[in-house]
């Protein structure tokens, strides 16, 4: 008995000491070929999370923010994010595992992936992303999903394609440095550093030739210079339609979808490095006392570069493109220092169906001259499906823009106001311009069970207004006490002009008279459609525009603050009349893809404000060049009150 347990002892040793040795060189292994990453010196700052031993990077002095709020991801997908304007920020605090192609990130990608699924990422999530372990994580980063499908204009049995990619902040993974999209037989020459993403980009769609996405991968994060690092790809994402894409975004030929008949292309986008928005200055009067105002309005631009719509202009094709080219026509001849789009710079109506894409070119025009510019709501803008808070992140994001979201309590979006302020070291407020959003359409007796059939347009609802306490638009409301501009000296809020999309009734109402004439004060076309304004109305007119006055010292008369409101939505229509004081103008479409009348010239109207804000004039230019219905609304010349 004794010997049979010596000898059981000594085979249960003899097995025992390889396996040990076995499992202590396999334990050796791992640790030293992927626990381990040696760090790259003590003066790089390493942080523990779900991408291990992540190396990140310090942000680059004096680099700046891209926006003027502070919120990440407000949109569905995170597409929408700003960060404080003018503060630095460090980049490493970006997500990496969150598709978000407005954040300014300034890190690399290290893989890319397309894949097929006949389920909608909505409801399948990522039961469709590319495989992956928590030591590729680890490493390359996560697979995340660009969130637009690349099959979204083929047929409804193709499916999604989704392109995935993973991001990295690790110094020692080579990282992307250029993307090609070729045939099935055809690869990239020299071929050095290029590796072909699995899946064909048009996956699903039958008798389709196969197009594949190859990319190259260049030096570590950590041999890279400070120029490489400024040139690698650090995002992708998708433009639908044969125009611009996204501002500091290229596209990449060919288009995976291409353009064919009610087919419109898709094509794949990209970004090198950081290209943060150039951002409009403050608004200012010239040393002169001069500030121009150009007003666009009713753009109606859809995916496709537009069809053209009452005129005689022969050939007119891709109006969308057309009126860009007028725009810009316009800004050369007038220099205007402030561009203001009024309302429906998307057509909605099933034709502005990726409105991202559309907000991409609406103000090129301007932009492409480095003009400021802001807008407000129309009654299509969001039609198509992007609410209103999602499209103000991202007008946001685009050069020159002054759109702001405005106070939560105001009912609508796009609820600001601007100051025009003096050129001087004074910076005296010297012009406000108030925009608001005057709605969409209300709900009528049809919207049952979240079925909403328009029924009516919708209106400006004011809360109880009481202008001076400040509440209502800031500061602005409040009384200017001896605010001093050259040759005169005053006691009264500066003058102020107002901008929403959809009329009131009183655009509508009796003209005042002009004391010295005898006649109505209503100057320009109307009565060529029905009127655009709201059924119904919670005098917003009585309430807000004849309460706020500019003075209250009894002295000074009975004077509204708002000297004239701008309006859009009424194509054929661009009176200027009087109401009580108050000048209630349409400006009168602008644009080839919007409705119009064959004899009525596409227009533009124009504020031209002088003597440091006090006087007020206006007229229109039309698409042949011609200034139309010259008017002074306030100040020297002006019709005096009744």
């Amino acid at each position: 008995m004794a010997i049979s347990c010596f000898r059981l002892f000594r085979a249960f040793r003899t097995i025992c000491a390889p396996i040990t040795a076995f499992v202590g060189f396999s334990c050796l292994l791992t640790f030293l070929f992927i626990l381990y990453q040696p760090s790259p010196g003590p003066g790089i700052v390493q942080r523990l999370g779900w991408q291990s031993w992540d190396v990140i990077t310090m942000p680059v002095e004096g680099q700046s923010a891209t926006s003027a709020n502070s919120s990440i991801g407000s949109g569905p997908g995170h597409d929408s994010a700003t960060i404080p304007e003018g503060d630095k920020f460090d980049s490493s605090s970006l997500p990496l595992d969150v598709w978000a192609p407005l954040l300014p990130h300034n890190t690399g990608l290290s893989e890319i992936a397309v894949k097929h699924c006949f389920i909608s990422p909505k409801i399948a999530g990522d039961l469709c992303a590319p495989e992956s372990t928590s030591e590729e994580d680890a490493i390359k980063g996560k697979w995340v999903r660009v969130n637009r499908n690349l099959n979204l204009e083929a047929s409804q049995v193709s499916g999604w394609v989704n392109i995935y990619y993973r991001r990295t902040r690790r110094q020692d993974i080579n990282l992307v440095i250029n993307i090609q999209l070729l045939p099935q037989k055809e690869i990239p020459s020299p071929s050095d550093g290029w590796h072909r993403a699995y899946g064909s980009l048009r996956g699903g769609i039958p008798k389709a030739p196969p197009l594949f996405l190859w990319y190259q991968v260049g030096k570590t994060a950590g041999e890279m210079t400070h120029l490489e690092k400024s040139q690698i790809i650090t995002e992708l994402d998708l433009l639908y339609g044969d125009d611009v894409p996204w501002y500091g975004f290229e596209r990449i030929h060919p288009p995976t979808m291409p353009e064919k008949g009610q087919v419109q292309a898709t094509w794949l986008t990209y970004r090198r490095g950081v290209k943060p928005p150039p951002r409009a200055p403050p608004l200012h009067f010239s040393h002169s006392g001069r500030f121009k105002i150009l007003q666009v309005a009713d753009l109606h631009f859809s995916v496709s570069q537009g069809k053209c719509r009452d005129t005689i202009l022969d050939p007119c094709e891709a109006s969308d493109n057309i009126t860009r080219s007028l725009i810009s026509a316009v800004i050369n001849t007038e220099k205007p220092d402030l561009v203001i789009f009024s309302g429906d710079q998307l057509n909605g109506q099933g034709t502005s169906w990726d409105p991202k894409s559309v907000l991409a070119k609406f103000a090129r025009a301007v932009t492409d001259q480095g003009i400021p510019w802001a807008a407000v709501f129309g009654n299509h803008d969001e039609d198509d499906g992007l609410g209103k808070e999602e499209q103000i992140m991202m007008m946001k994001e685009l050069p020159y823009s002054l759109v702001e979201r405005g106070p939560k309590d105001v009912h609508g979006v796009g609820n600001y106001v601007l100051k025009v302020l003096s050129a001087d070291s004074s910076k005296t407020h010297l012009l406000t311009l108030y925009f608001l959003d005057s709605g969409s359409y209300s709900k009528g007796w049809f919207n049952w069970f979240g079925y909403f059939v328009p029924t009516a347009y919708d209106w400006i609802r004011p809360r109880p207004y009481n202008p001076d306490t400040g509440k209502d638009f800031g500061h602005s409301w409040n009384n200017r006490q001896n605010q001093v501009i050259p040759d005169l000296k005053r006691l009264a809020k500066p003058n102020a002009l107002m901008f929403f999309h959809i009329p009131l009734p009183e655009s509508y109402s009796i003209a005042d008279v002009d004391p010295r004439t005898r006649k109505p004060l209503d100057v320009g076309t109307h009565g060529l459609e029905s009127p655009g304004n709201a059924k119904q109305s919670d005098n917003f007119f009585d309430k807000a525009l004849l309460k706020a006055q500019e003075s209250d010292h009894v002295a000074k008369g009975n004077v509204p603050e708002v000297k004239a409101v701008g309006n859009g939505h009424s194509h054929v229509t661009d009176n200027c009349r009087r109401v009580k004081g108050v000048w209630l103008c349409f400006s009168g479409g602008g644009s080839y893809s919007g409705y119009g009348k064959i004899g009525f010239d596409r227009r533009f109207r124009v504020y031209e404000i002088s003597d440091y804000g006090e006087t007020i004039r206006t007229y229109k230019r039309t698409e042949k060049g011609e200034v139309i219905d010259e008017m002074v609304l306030a100040g020297k010349g002006a019709p005096p009150m009744s």
